[in-house]
């Protein structure tokens, strides 16, 4: 069976993340650092100390020690000791780094206090990228006070901790705990009365929410509308209203996308048959299911699995 049966855990399993958590930042006087602009997502916190995130087109906003930050599809960024202070490419200063680390400017006296700053960033498969990075805003902090900030704050000290032991299975480990903490960030996005739409936000009301995990557990049920109300306690009309207005799609059309987002992540990688992969997602033939997929997908599921073939081909080393 494709899938597994919660929507967050599919979702970022369909977009194979790849994780990249910078050298931690030690930083004292007056510094400023550029990020050029970057797809999909940058997540962040500080461990020790406060600086500025100065974001394109939105205000600056001071970053205090125990605040995490996510960032969804970044325009060029700046994180700085002022809004105003002179900046240089974070690039540059993160190929200078030493034992998982890079300091800015002298080391603090006894009673100074730098800087302590962990960054990463997390990208995804083109294809099936706008199944999260459509929900996010441009910018989600979590602050040290809010619910989830400890839990958040401790993620990043350990991350960072992580960083710099140079230790065997480090990209490992870092990776899994950017993953973990892009989660808690995604649950706190979610959970705050201004929530996203789409089914990221759905997912806090009891009764959509049931339906989605529903679909989720179990792809190749011929779901109904009238099975899905019951699972949420509505009536048809009300559930489909309810569905549409949270989700943004009438709930038959979000069981075919998904369907399809699987569909081809299935061919791109291999992994099953046009048959079997009919059958994974719920059609009952083979032309049933390549005429949803053409219909969704703009293409043959046979035209899209050699396209894709091609592709990896190229991309392979010589």
């Amino acid at each position: 069976m494709l899938g597994f049966s919660d929507p967050v855990a599919d979702a970022i399993s369909l977009l194979r993340p790849r994780t990249v958590v910078g050298p931690s930042l030690y930083a004292t006087g007056e510094w400023g650092l550029h990020f050029d602009q970057f797809p999909h997502v940058r997540i962040g916190g500080l461990v020790r100390g406060s600086c500025w995130l100065v974001l394109d087109g939105h205000e600056p906003v001071l970053l205090q020690e125990g605040d995490t930050f996510m960032l969804g599809n970044p325009p060029p960024y700046v994180l700085a000791s002022t809004p105003g202070a002179r900046t240089r490419p974070a690039e540059q200063v993160w190929a200078r780094a030493e034992d998982g680390s890079v300091r800015i400017g002298p080391e603090p006296e006894e009673d100074e206090q730098d800087l302590y700053l962990c960054v990463g960033h997390i990208a995804f498969d083109d294809g099936n990228a706008t199944l999260l990075t459509d929900l996010l805003p441009p910018l989600v902090i979590v602050r040290a006070a809010d619910p989830r900030g400890l839990e958040l704050g401790q993620l990043i000290t350990l991350l960072a901790t992580e960083v710099e032991a140079t230790a065997a299975g480090g990209p490992l480990v870092q990776s899994h705990l950017a993953q973990i903490l892009l989660v808690h960030m995604l649950r706190a996005h979610a959970g705050r009365t201004d929530r996203p739409t789409g089914w990221l936000g759905a997912l806090n009301e009891d009764g959509i929410g049931a339906a989605l995990r529903a679909v989720h557990a179990d792809i190749a049920h011929p779901w109904t509308l009238q099975e899905l109300a019951e699972i949420s306690h509505m009536s048809r009309s009300a559930f489909a209203q309810a569905f549409k207005s949270h989700v943004g799609v009438p709930p038959l059309d979000y069981l075919i996308r998904w369907r399809m987002n699987l569909a081809r992540d299935a061919l791109a990688r291999g992994t099953l048959s046009i048959s079997e992969l009919a059958r994974a997602t719920g059609y009952q033939s083979e032309s049933a299911f390549s005429t949803a997929f053409r219909r969704v997908v703009g293409s043959s599921p046979s035209t899209f699995r050699d396209q894709a073939r091609k592709l990896t081909r190229a991309d392979a080393p010589r």
